[in-house]
């Protein structure tokens, strides 16, 4: 090749690997700070793809799992109300062999017939008192709805619904309520009319658009209206605006947990069902039971033996559940680990192996430095010729 002073061809080549060398080793330095071999799709696009699935389910996973200790929890507070049931039901029952037998009178039969009473309440509150995050565990569930509606809050004037939660608070049967809207502050106000509660709205300034809804909540009532493009915000709300709640209970509330990631019902949701053990749903005849004669509480001895078989299949239930929840826990622990497995065989770093090679890209990098160096030192032998 012909000596020049115009072009250096050797420090053209030594620069062009020098560029490679140090775009390789800035590369392999990012990898070794991020801890991924995959930084970006041109690194290894289908891995990127599977790994970033794998890490979504991953989280899902670790979701459901805590779900999974979620429902744990609740149908364990669950039990330890039904178990203060059981030894309310077993004092019930002392009391009632004691009244059964002669050697008390009646006027003492009173007495233990008082604490029968007090004790039977005592159930009751139990059962409407023990909930989890708000919701009734082992008092059966309620449904309300809205009846007898307004001719001024009704479809045609933009109330596409009004819906109440399952077992709403501030809600009994057949209690009116109000709905009222102010033109002049834009805020709905929502009356039960029956106990002289009221909640105001957030503004509603315009209407939903064509094909659109807008819901408006009331969680003190537990209460929501959809509005639809039909209502007129310019038209005060006073008149003719009353309905009425309709409470339906029902013996039983069925919780839903997901425990997978995906859909499907059978697979991903478990349900579980407690029955309510209030002292009507566990034995009819123990509503009216009393202990004031011999007789009386001779029967009052069946109705509570009843109650006591109910509270025990309760508990059983809630225990088969609770064994059920382990395995799925312990299921979705595998699960993670397996995932979170092949997620890392996919996107993380090698440490050790991308350690060696950045090694090898530096030694790289400082040897296209020093014939860069040396390639753009050749030119100066031409000026010896010129001498």
């Amino acid at each position: 090749m012909a000596l020049t002073i115009n072009s250096n061809y050797a420090a053209n080549v030594a620069q062009r690997h020098l560029r490679d060398s140090d775009s390789d080793a800035t590369r392999s330095l990012a990898k070794l700070s991020a801890g991924t071999r995959v930084l970006s799709g041109r690194d290894d696009a289908a891995s990127l793809a599977i790994g970033k699935r794998l890490e979504a389910e991953t989280a899902a996973l670790r979701q459901a799992s805590v779900n999974a200790g979620q429902a744990g929890s609740m149908l364990q507070i669950a039990d330890g109300a039904l178990s203060s049931i059981s030894d309310i039901l077993t004092r019930m029952k002392t009391l009632a062999t004691q009244s059964a037998s002669d050697q008390v009178s009646d006027a003492e039969r009173v007495y233990l017939n008082d604490e029968f009473s007090q004790l039977r309440s005592e159930i009751d509150r139990i059962a409407g008192d023990t909930d989890f995050n708000g919701q009734k565990l082992i008092n059966g569930s309620q449904t309300i709805t809205a009846g007898t509606i307004g001719t001024d809050i009704e479809a045609a004037d933009g109330f596409g619904a009004i819906t109440f939660d399952a077992n709403a608070a501030n809600v009994s049967n057949a209690d009116q309520f109000s709905i009222a809207y102010d033109t002049a502050t834009s805020r709905f106000t929502v009356t039960n009319t029956t106990t002289g509660v009221a909640q105001t709205s957030e503004q509603v300034t315009a209407a939903p658009t064509a094909g659109t809804t807008q819901d408006v909540r009331f969680d003190e009532f537990g209460l929501t209206l959809t509005l639809t493009s039909d209502f007129d915000p310019a038209t005060a709300i006073a008149a003719n605006n009353t309905f009425d709640a309709t409470v339906a209970n029902t013996a039983s509330t069925t919780f839903t947990y997901k425990i997978g990631t995906g859909t499907t019902a059978n697979e991903d949701d478990l349900a579980f069902t407690i029955d309510s053990a209030a002292v009507a749903s566990l034995s009819a005849g123990l509503t009216a039971a009393s202990l004031d004669t011999r007789a009386n509480a001779e029967t009052a001895i069946d109705e509570v033996a009843s109650a006591i078989d109910e509270i025990n299949e309760r508990r059983a239930n809630i225990g088969a559940n609770q064994n059920r929840l382990e395995f799925a826990a312990a299921n979705l622990a595998s699960s993670i680990e397996n995932t979170e497995a092949a997620r890392s065989e996919l996107l993380d770093l090698d440490i050790a192996a991308e350690m060696t090679s950045f090694t090898s890209k530096q030694i790289l990098q400082q040897a296209g430095v020093s014939m860069l160096a040396q390639a753009n030192q050749m030119p100066q032998n031409l000026l010896k010729l010129l001498g």
